[in-house]
């Protein structure tokens, strides 16, 4: 084994990275996973939910119910880009300064 890289796994940065980027990864998953299957499971037990008419146009309570979905994706994209951006990537910085002593 590359000695860098035996420095890098016996770091306990390296372990704190790792388990607070699984444990942000596998959270941000459940949620997605709870947003979408929800909104599928309205689609195929609550149809009449969904078709409830907005006001007196033909839109139904379905249309905004799933752009809120992509953009609740999109929110949650960009809050797991932000904190990789600062935490993940401060972290990683770190590891690697002290692999290369």
């Amino acid at each position: 084994m590359d000695p860098v890289v035996a420095r890098i796994q016996a770091n306990p940065k390296y372990h704190e990275l790792r388990r607070k980027r699984s444990g942000f990864g596998w959270l941000l998953t459940a949620l997605m996973m709870i947003v979408y299957y929800g909104y599928i499971a309205l689609i195929a037990f609550n149809k009449p939910f969904l078709a409830t008419p907005l006001g007196q146009g033909v839109t139904t309570l379905g249309i905004p119910l799933g752009m809120g979905v992509i953009v609740f994706t999109i929110i949650i994209t960009g809050i797991y880009v932000r904190r990789a951006n600062s935490e993940f990537d401060a972290l990683t910085a770190e590891i690697l300064k002290d692999a290369a002593k």
